[in-house]
């Protein structure tokens, strides 16, 4: 039997539905029966709260009011990540957070991937992952940045750091000795032999020889192929053609992983949902497969670890 584990949980920006859906994760025995939570975050957030990162009082001003809740999902996310450093705890699942409030909050990162990367110095790939109704793994090669800034970014080094990550995760991580790995490609019909562009012949196929992955396949065809069980992971070029084909796949049943982090970190697969928050309306489906999936990452790490 796998062993229990003890998880950080993070509330996320608590203006959203983060209090709620932790609330759910906490209160479901067949996750506590996985895991110990310790809930991280603002008092006064409506969660019984284990490390307290300050006090929810918001101001009547709607701008400061988000700067506040920014700077306190910050905090936490930073206060989850020393327990897992110090072996407090084996693993971090953490409640969504809004980017701009992040911002206001004094906290200049894109997501909670690029200031996960910041924190422990490592390189990371964010991953969406998903094996109910349909198996699907998807790993972004760039993550948040502006559509017209993607070809620039999509370089070897940056297919290179994901393949390589998301390699070492898949074996390490979910026990898949010799993974299958498709590289989606950047133009439709992977450019068509340089008609809509050459960046799929010219840069992504010799890559993809040179790391021993297949591909680069067009986007309406390779997230087919893997969900009829050709492939163990896809690696997408930008945010978009990635996150669409398994939101639509597996919406509330999928799961953020942030992969090459030395402990696990999973998150739902949507956003802080700020206009259903405090309604009793939110779906924690998605919060509760989180915290399912980074324990038996957990626990399989920990079993490695003691054979």
């Amino acid at each position: 039997m796998a062993p229990r584990v003890r998880l950080a949980v993070t509330l996320g920006d608590v203006r959203g539905i983060g209090p709620e859906i932790v609330a759910a994760a906490r209160a479901d025995a067949s996750l506590t029966r996985l895991a110990e939570l310790v809930v991280v975050g603002p008092a006064s957030s409506g969660v019984d709260v284990d490390v307290v990162t300050g006090e929810w009082v918001p101001p009547a001003n709607s701008a400061e009011a988000a700067a506040l809740a920014g700077r306190l999902a910050g905090h936490a996310i930073e206060q989850a990540v020393a327990l897992a450093a110090t072996g407090n705890v084996a693993g971090i699942v953490t409640a969504p957070i809004d980017k701009a409030a992040l911002l206001a909050g004094g906290y200049d990162f894109p997501g909670h991937t690029e200031m996960l990367a910041a924190l422990t110095g490592h390189p990371v790939a964010m991953m969406l992952a998903s094996s109910d109704p349909h198996p699907l793994r998807v790993v972004l090669a760039t993550t948040h940045i502006p559509l017209r800034d993607v070809p620039n970014a999509v370089t070897a080094e940056a297919i290179e750091t994901a393949v390589e990550v998301t390699r070492r995760g898949l074996v390490d991580w979910f026990a898949l000795p010799e993974p299958r790995i498709a590289l989606c490609a950047l133009n439709p019909h992977a450019g068509d032999g340089g008609r809509f562009g050459s960046e799929d012949d010219d840069l992504l196929a010799p890559t993809a020889r040179r790391l021993g992955v297949a591909g680069p396949f067009p986007a309406d065809t390779v997230f087919v192929r893997a969900l009829r069980g050709e492939f163990d992971a896809v690696i997408a070029p930008y945010h978009d053609v990635g996150m669409t084909a398994i939101k639509v796949a597996a919406f509330g049943h999928a799961v953020n992983i942030t992969l090459g982090l030395p402990f696990p970190r999973t998150s739902p697969d949507h956003g802080t949902a700020l206009d259903i928050a405090g309604r009793g309306i939110a779906d924690a489906s998605s919060m509760k497969e989180a915290v399912r999936v980074c324990a038996a990452i957990a626990s399989r790490v920990a079993l490695h670890q003691h054979s």
